[in-house]
């Protein structure tokens, strides 16, 4: 119903669609009332100017936010060394595990002529059950933590004295 109300007011309604909102607007309080509030509502907007910005609007907004300390790319605030430390510790660590893994193997058992290790003989409970492989884990876990919390609290203590 406004939509097509305010199709009629701005007078790009088609002739046969005027016709019909006039005999509407005739007919039916309801839509009366609402072309009232539109027509009161249209008057206004063509009443009051609108404010428009200064022609140097852009160029203090501009100005602005040059003042601002711009954020760097991220290149330049991710010390790569970190990078490589934290993906050394974990390949250090898989292959800590692949390495335990073989030693655990009997190679000694026979089986066939291929050139794997048969892995249904491997038992795996004997990498999980034992207590210092998880005391080491998690030991190098809450320290590679640590590591990253001492890090990121750096970052964060130079950011905010710049």
């Amino acid at each position: 119903m406004e939509e097509r109300l305010w199709n009629y007011i701005d007078g790009v309604s088609a002739a046969d669609e005027r016709s019909a909102i006039e005999k509407l607007l005739e007919s039916n309080a309801e839509w009366r009332t609402k072309y009232r509030e539109l027509l009161d509502v249209h008057q206004l907007l063509n009443q009051t100017e609108l404010e428009e910005p200064s022609m140097r609007f852009t160029r203090n907004v501009m100005e602005e936010i040059t003042r601002l300390q711009i954020a760097p790319a991220t290149k330049t605030y991710i010390n790569k060394k970190i990078v490589y430390g934290i993906t050394a510790f974990f390949l250090t660590m898989i292959t800590a595990f692949v390495v335990y893994g073989f030693a655990q193997v009997d190679w000694s058992a026979g089986g066939s002529n291929t050139y794997l290790p048969d892995i249904s003989k491997v038992d795996f409970s004997v990498f999980f059950n034992n207590t210092y492989i998880n005391m080491f884990m998690m030991l190098n876990m809450v320290l590679g933590l640590m590591l990253l919390d001492r890090y990121l609290s750096k970052k964060r203590e130079a950011l905010r004295s710049h």
